[in-house]
């Protein structure tokens, strides 16, 4: 019960707390509703756009959705490349920083006009932001497997795929699933960025409409969706983990 209390109550007591010292401060500082609204005025759009939301969220979600498992398709081979070939990570590895270091909200209008408003683009830019932790997690794992069990392999005279299957993909689980659950959240990220640039659904969306209808407290409520989407997909990732890596949370 103490494990419990510690893994759920201390959240969600900090989660209250958060919210308390926003509606003070928005007492104290006399903010106007329409520049920072109460949680209150939150809370009402939430229920006024119960019909809206949900439809928009499913759009979003699904973007991501999308866009992360693109980049677990793309993103682990990748990362196997770099790892067993050196030349690959010559090569691969500046392309990867470079791609990586662009601001995906300059790439967004690009995708937007060689794709259109559909969403192609929200996907892709998602994927863009999800491919490079998993690459460098999926790699760094497959380059970290203890010397003790490349031995073992060898003296079992398994061939290399044998070596791979049984022992270092095995053993590099634990830092994919770190970067699939930096990814994850990426994954929205890169969503809502293309429903930013051009979209006719979606959280993103959504945001945008408000802001310029002086719809405050309808971008908060979008906005706390769109994190608890977030939470939901990372402790997903984090459960999935449990089940595949049990051995993961004893190490170190």
């Amino acid at each position: 019960m103490t494990r419990w209390a510690v893994r759920w109550l201390a959240p969600a007591a900090t989660f209250v707390v958060l919210v308390a010292l926003w509606d003070a401060a928005t007492r104290v500082f006399g903010w106007e509703p329409w520049l920072v609204p109460p949680p209150r005025d939150v809370a009402e759009a939430l229920w006024d756009y119960r019909g809206l939301l949900p439809e928009h969220t499913w759009v979003t979600l699904w973007e991501s959705l999308a866009g992360f498992g693109l980049a677990i398709v793309v993103g682990i081979p990748l990362g196997g490349l770099i790892a067993y070939s050196r030349l690959m990570e010559l090569t691969l590895y500046p392309l990867l920083l470079g791609l990586n270091a662009v601001p995906k909200i300059a790439i967004a209008p690009i995708l937007i006009l060689w794709m259109g408003f559909g969403p192609g683009p929200k996907i892709l830019v998602s994927f863009l932001l999800c491919v490079f932790p998993i690459v460098i997690a999926t790699a760094t794992g497959l380059k970290q497997t203890p010397a003790e069990l490349v031995e073992l392999a060898r003296s079992l005279c398994a061939s290399e795929w044998q070596t791979f299957r049984r022992f270092r993909f095995p053993s590099a689980l634990p830092e994919i699933f770190i970067g699939l659950k930096v990814a994850i959240s990426l994954a929205v990220i890169g969503a809502v960025i293309g429903e930013f640039v051009g979209a006719s659904e979606g959280l993103g969306w959504v945001i945008v409409n408000s802001g310029a209808n002086v719809n405050t407290s309808l971008a908060f409520a979008a906005m706390a969706i769109l994190a608890l989407v977030s939470v939901v997909l990372f402790y997903a990732i984090a459960l999935v983990e449990r089940f595949v890596v049990p051995w993961a949370r004893h190490r170190g």
